[in-house]
């Protein structure tokens, strides 16, 4: 497995990919991980990390493109002819843009491959604002294009990802699985809600919503400060927990939110461990995803759904190919509708509990972990030659 991140860190796709090597051992496989020097080890049965070297200077990878990568993944190179000239391998299962990288020594080795699709690379260009230059664009286009059509089978992780490759005329070769286990860990939280709130100064009855998750410019995170501004007019008993982003970000939504008369109602806690985050969830009234922009869903919403906790997001793509109108409160990705569902979600306790049963009842039905394992399995049953015939349980496709 090829894995162009910081494995691991309590951010998307190193989640996910934690997630998907969890299915994968339990499904039965070994895994050897090639990945950045960068990041915390995991004990897992059966999974082996090999780490790059470490270039100096280099201590945090950046979400998205960035030139720190591209030295990354160059020493990664060195890495992955290590390992297939140590071992041999049954598959190829790649992440990201070394999905390039996969396509090329599956042919070499002559064994199948797997592209795990979390975004469009092209579209990574836009939601980070890396680059304006045509020719780079056209650059990620061809690479999604080799990525897509050169791999034996695609995993998609959400709906407009799925369309994107049935679009492109590999629709036949495409499995939608979703990241149903979102940032969930293994590890208990250390702390309670109770705890949480009073470490935080929040009075027990005071309302709160929650938003978890990095400070990149497309999570909506100034767009919430804006919001709690006009939360702090109509309830300054209200408090809005802020959990993630890194010191300068931080200190740079302090100034904000201090600037737009909404520092009384909001509290930041910088990043912490992601074992913690089921209790900040708990101790919440209510969810938050404020996203202006960006078409795949964020991973923390199938937590969220899971929670027993009502949702406020952002009437968007990324938000209602899992959302409906049904189980979460959708507004315009604006200061006033968003911070008026806050307020009226904070004001009705009936409507909090009927958005949170219809949630988890969505949650059991379409995004169990069980379906999660069926599919990985299903991918992997592709990957080695025709379909077999489907299990009935997640008990019977381990066993095999």
């Amino acid at each position: 497995m090829l894995a162009p991140e910081p494995f691991f860190e309590p951010r998307g796709t190193p989640f996910s990919e934690y997630h998907r090597i969890k299915a994968l051992i339990e499904l039965g496989h070994h895994v050897d991980l090639v990945t950045y020097p960068i990041g915390r080890d995991v004990e897992l049965p059966n999974l082996r990390i090999f780490r790059t070297l470490k270039p100096p200077f280099v201590s945090k990878v950046p979400i998205g493109p960035s030139f720190t990568k591209i030295v990354l993944d160059s020493l990664m190179l060195l890495t992955i002819v290590r390992r297939v000239i140590a071992d041999r391998y049954d598959a190829i299962h790649s992440h990201e843009e070394m999905g390039l990288v996969g396509v090329w020594l599956a042919k070499w080795l002559r064994i199948p491959h797997l592209y795990d699709m979390h975004s469009s690379l092209p579209q990574q260009l836009s939601n980070f604002k890396y680059s304006r230059s045509a020719a780079l664009r056209r650059a990620f286009d061809w690479v999604e294009d080799q990525m897509v059509h050169k791999s034996d089978v695609v995993i998609t992780i959400c709906q407009e990802l799925q369309d994107t490759v049935t679009g492109m005329g590999v629709g036949d070769r495409a499995l939608l699985i979703e990241n149903v286990m979102g940032g969930d860990v293994d590890e208990r939280p250390s702390r309670s809600a109770d705890a949480i709130r009073s470490t935080w100064g929040i009075a027990p009855e005071a309302p709160l919503a929650l938003y978890t998750g990095t400070f990149e410019a497309y999570q909506g995170v100034d767009m919430l400060i804006d919001a709690a501004a006009l939360i702090a007019e109509r309830r300054p008993d209200a408090r809005i927990l802020v959990v993630g982003g890194e010191p300068a970000q931080v200190a740079a939504a302090r100034a904000h939110a201090a600037a737009a008369g909404a520092a009384a109602v909001m509290i930041f806690t910088g990043q912490q461990p992601a074992r913690e985050i089921p209790g900040f969830v708990q101790a919440a009234d209510l969810l938050v995803s404020p996203r202006i922009r960006g078409t795949n869903t964020p991973l923390k919403i199938y937590s969220y759904l899971r929670s027993g906790k009502p949702i406020v997001a952002t009437n968007l793509l990324t938000h209602t190919q899992v959302l409906t109108p049904d189980i979460a409160k959708l507004v315009d990705p604006q200061p006033q509708p968003f911070a008026a569902a806050i307020l009226e979600l904070m004001d009705r306790p009936d409507e909090r509990a009927r958005l949170s049963a219809a949630a988890r009842a969505v949650a059991e039905e379409k995004y169990s972990r069980e379906s999660y394992l069926r599919r990985t399995a299903e991918a992997y049953r592709r990957l080695a030659g025709p379909p077999a015939a489907p299990a009935s349980s997640a008990k019977e496709i381990a066993a095999r």
